[in-house]
């Protein structure tokens, strides 16, 4: 039976002193939490059974090297993308079902990092994702059963070195650019708010890890957010202002970082939110599986009634489009990706992953 159990890195600090025997354990993020401290009710029986489904897919697809091909190109954010279903079901990550597939997925983000740089993969959308990925996992899968015997230190990297490595060359790569921003090369002086918003909460999650992000470098992120938000709602693409349309992956992930950011004063916030809000049952317009990857997060961060709504209704639909072999089918990312997108959109239902906490 799975333990279902998440570490709580700030509970650490309050319990330190009855739990001294988890002292000897290096990188524990906090204590283990019984499965029935998770908030609000237990998880619909049919989205256990979709999501327990989709884990198998994605277990029996992943491929030696610890990554997912197929469709949509692979790397590291893909797999980091693959890596946080499993670490967001409530397995053990070190000694559960799964243990094997969060370990080798591990070992692939971090294969794929410049040991000088800090930078992963070949974009700084895969970079973006594959830091979350390693947030997530910092703390929670321990570091001494990660790489087998043999290898260079080099390749060997702690979750915590390469974390702290991407941090870094995320930090370096956004002095480059003019909007304190950031585009798909680590060089870019030009920006977006999509490549924009998964290197911000790639850093959001580093820094609840315990990770040092200066608050200039979030403040910098979010006042391009700002400027690229219209007092409507809609959020701009590209470049340094303008471009206001219809897209519910931008307002979501600005919602998003406004609310992991802590910046739910900015009226900009409210104006994302409330364009949210206002149309629960309006379908994205494009990149399906990547617009409910953002709204599920920014609507349970932003209302939790209205993410109920919404959830329902995600729930309905993903039950008629999930394969008999427990996948889900993307025209545009293909069966990997867009199985990892939409499960995750689903894990707020389970809320173990600390970037889904509120």
């Amino acid at each position: 039976m799975s333990l279902r159990f998440v570490f709580r890195r700030r509970c650490l600090l309050v319990f330190a002193a009855a739990f001294m025997t988890l002292a000897m354990i290096p990188q524990q993020r906090a204590l283990a939490q019984p499965p029935n401290a998770r908030i609000g009710e237990a998880v619909p029986r049919d989205v256990r059974e979709m999501y327990d489904r989709g884990l198998q897919y994605l277990a029996n697809s992943q491929s030696q090297n610890g990554d997912w091909t197929g469709g949509f190109e692979s790397g590291p954010g893909s797999t980091g993308l693959a890596l946080m279903v499993f670490l967001a079901s409530g397995e053990d990550p070190n000694f559960g079902l799964y243990s094997n597939n969060v370990r080798r997925a591990l070992r692939s983000i971090i294969s794929q990092q410049d040991a000088s740089t800090g930078y992963l993969g070949n974009s700084m959308y895969h970079h973006g994702f594959g830091m979350l990925a390693l947030a997530e996992a910092y703390g929670t899968v321990d570091d001494r059963s990660l790489w087998p015997e043999g290898g260079t230190p080099a390749q060997k990297r702690s979750i915590g070195q390469a974390l702290e490595l991407a941090v870094r060359a995320s930090i370096t790569s956004q002095k480059k650019n003019q909007f304190g921003a950031w585009r798909y090369s680590p060089d870019s002086t030009d920006a977006d708010t999509s490549v924009a918003g998964a290197v911000l909460v790639g850093l959001l999650a580093a820094r609840n890890a315990g990770v040092e992000v200066p608050d200039e470098v979030i403040d910098k992120a979010l006042g391009y957010f700002q400027k690229m938000t219209s007092s409507s709602g809609q959020v701009g693409y590209s470049g340094g202002f303008g471009g206001f349309d219809e897209s519910i992956a931008r307002i979501s992930i600005a919602t998003l970082v406004y609310s992991v950011g802590r910046r739910k004063d900015f009226p900009q916030y409210k104006a994302t939110l409330g364009y949210l809000t206002q149309r629960l049952e309006a379908p994205p317009q494009g990149w399906v599986e990547y617009a409910r990857y953002y709204q599920a997060q920014a609507l349970f961060q932003g209302d939790v009634e209205a993410w109920e709504k919404w959830n329902k209704l995600l729930v309905r639909q993903l039950k008629q489009s999930q394969q008999a072999d427990g996948s889900f089918r993307s025209q545009q990312f293909g069966a990997p990706l867009g199985t990892a997108m939409s499960l995750l959109a689903l894990a707020l239902n389970y809320r173990f992953l600390p970037i889904y906490e509120r």
